[in-house]
């Protein structure tokens, strides 16, 4: 008779929410160790050779998926494979994995994991969590050449048969995009966090799945019984027969505020007395936007470009800007897109341009301060910015604005560049919008300045919040301090709010702050006009504004302006919330 397995509960990050409950799939996705060893001198020219099929054998596996496994609703996904093979072809990683063989007189695998280790080193030490993750798609190229070189296979997701969890130390965005919704119903990982592609890609196929749980693979065998609480961030091996009932009961209710949420996914976000607000969506690629617009997003609030310039060989042509902004512009007609302008920094764009490691890169040569020093890169992205404006309703924001001066420069260039094209005859909007980002500190203190100069502000609170209370919330040692409930926070988003308006410019959001249901009866209530946010958060946002009044909101947020704690206003704010849903279901969830 076989041992009653223990009921074990392991908690990580929520990659995309959501509740099932299934049979686990474990699938070999364990990261190969490489052993270093020594090659005779004759035998280096076979080495290096041997090195150069297993990346021709990767690239033709990668081209594989790409042909045979995408259908019409997956050819969004394609520009990940594509990403892949540009990064199988980089001369970073082909030269010196070649030049290392010779050099050192090691095996092909030893060589190349010491260029992937120095690769990921760089991606690891940029302060973006976003950024950092890309780390992820150097292991999947260096991990699928290595595994090429010892001969070993690739498990296929595609081959999966039944309704099944699937339970990986890793998925790539390749393995992902393969998932066939009728057969993988959730899927749970050792590593991984939620801004990788393979977390949005589960998003935007509203798959549920939780990473970061460290030990997952260790702990199941496939057949296990398994919970995904992709609600709390939680997984739970060989459930009980209680712990599946109540997870059942749980599921239930959930499916039935989905379906309830949902319904206000198409609606106007309309508060009870009659204010609008204009409730838009964050994407970075573009799978993101078939749930964004299907979750009732009024257009983009904050288009992130800095995928174009990752993971490639050169710099993005201007053509290839232009066809990316144009796709997206022409998908979600008649709303409007916000593109920012690049918000990178040297040490993401390093395989780009010679530049000194800095030590405190958040604070170093990024954003708009780069876009300056590389007026070619910045100049590139406007034409095409400008170009797409002629196919729909385009506005250009400006990041890390920090003063008249930056901004004067930046909007100069724009100028500088829209005679261009007109010289040229090029269309574009003529009377197309230009915005700024508030989210440094000296930014806010002069917002009665700034608002003189532009048409919208969009606060960005990630940043700001990390700004003005000196904290790094990728330190986990202080991480606890960030806290956009911090009096100081609530009163320079406040302060930005009232220059706008005072100057006649609308004024939104499109930080975290914006999606999160707590603080939206707040966020009215300061006077916000745009929250930009989550396709997931985007209806429950709106049932919020739904419910409620402007006057109510008006009170709360002056009650909460004059609060002294954290704690306090905290408190206070979920007693507000849950007055106004007191008896309803979505409580539970989402409050």
């Amino acid at each position: 008779m076989t041992a009653k397995k223990e009921e074990i509960t392991l908690l990580g990050i929520v990659k995309s929410p959501g509740i099932v409950i299934g049979k686990a799939w474990s699938i070999d996705k364990k990261k190969i160790k490489a052993e270093k060893r020594y090659i005779l001198k004759r035998n280096v020219d076979s080495e290096i050779l041997r090195f150069a099929k297993a990346v021709e054998k990767s690239k033709k596996q990668l081209s594989t998926i790409k042909n045979e496994l995408f259908g019409e609703e997956k050819k969004d996904h394609q520009y990940i494979i594509d990403a892949y093979l540009l990064m199988i072809d980089d001369p970073t990683l082909i030269e010196n994995t070649t030049r290392n063989i010779k050099k050192e007189r090691v095996n092909a695998e030893w060589a190349l994991s010491m260029v992937v280790g120095e690769l990921k080193q760089i991606f690891e030490n940029i302060d973006n969590e976003y950024m950092r993750e890309r780390s992820g798609d150097i292991d999947y190229v260096g991990d699928r050449i290595l595994r090429n070189l010892i001969g070993e296979s690739l498990d296929n997701l595609s081959g999966i048969q039944g309704k099944v969890i699937v339970v990986a130390h890793d998925l790539s965005p390749a393995d992902t995009v393969q998932i066939n919704k009728e057969k993988i119903i959730g899927f749970v990982t050792d590593i991984g966090g939620k801004t990788t592609h393979t977390a949005i890609i589960a998003r935007a196929m509203e798959i549920p799945a939780v990473g970061g749980l460290e030990e997952v693979t260790e702990r199941v065998e496939t057949g296990d019984n398994l919970i995904i609480d992709g609600l709390a961030g939680k997984v739970i091996i060989n459930p009980s027969k209680k712990t599946i009932n109540e997870y059942l009961d749980k599921q239930q209710r959930y499916l039935y505020v989905e379906r309830e949420i949902h319904k206000y996914s198409d609606l106007p976000a309309v508060t009870i007395d009659g204010k609008q607000i204009h409730i838009a969506g964050n994407i970075e690629i573009m799978e993101e936007l078939p749930s964004l617009l299907s979750n009732g997003g009024e257009g983009i609030g904050l288009y992130r470009t800095e995928f174009l310039f990752m993971n490639r060989k050169s710099l993005p042509t201007e053509d290839e800007h232009f066809e990316v902004y144009t796709e997206v512009i022409q998908k979600v007609a008649p709303y409007p897109v916000t593109i920012r302008t690049l918000d990178a920094g040297a040490d993401k764009l390093i395989s780009f341009f010679d530049h000194p490691v800095e030590l405190n890169p958040a604070m170093g040569l990024r954003s708009i301060r780069l876009c300056f020093k590389e007026t070619d890169i910045f100049k590139t992205q406007l034409r095409a910015i400008l170009r797409a404006s002629a196919f729909g309703k385009t506005r250009i924001m400006f990041p890390m604005i920090s003063g008249v001066e930056e901004l004067r420069t930046a909007k100069i260039t724009l100028e500088e560049t829209k005679r261009e094209l007109e010289k040229e005859g090029i269309p574009f909007d003529t009377n197309i919008q230009t915005g700024i980002m508030i989210e440094v500190p000296s930014a806010a203190l002069i917002a009665d300045l700034l608002a003189r100069e532009v048409d919208f502000f969009s606060i960005g609170t990630n940043d700001l919040i990390q700004y003005s209370l000196a904290i790094d919330r990728a330190n986990e040692h202080v991480a606890y301090l960030y806290d956009p409930f911090h009096p100081a926070i609530l009163r320079v988003i406040k302060t930005i709010i009232d220059a706008a308006h005072n100057a006649g410019i609308v004024v939104g959001m499109c930080g975290e702050m914006a999606g999160d249901p707590t603080c939206t009866l707040l966020l009215l209530g300061m006077g916000l006009d745009e929250l930009s946010m989550s396709a997931f958060s985007i209806p429950r946002v709106k049932k919020i504004l739904r419910k409620i009044s402007l006057e109510k909101a008006q009170i709360v947020s002056k009650k909460v302006l004059s609060l002294f704690t954290v704690e306090e206003i905290k408190h206070h704010l979920h007693e507000a919330v849950k007055n106004s849903f007191e008896g309803e279901l979505w409580e539970e969830f989402y409050s």
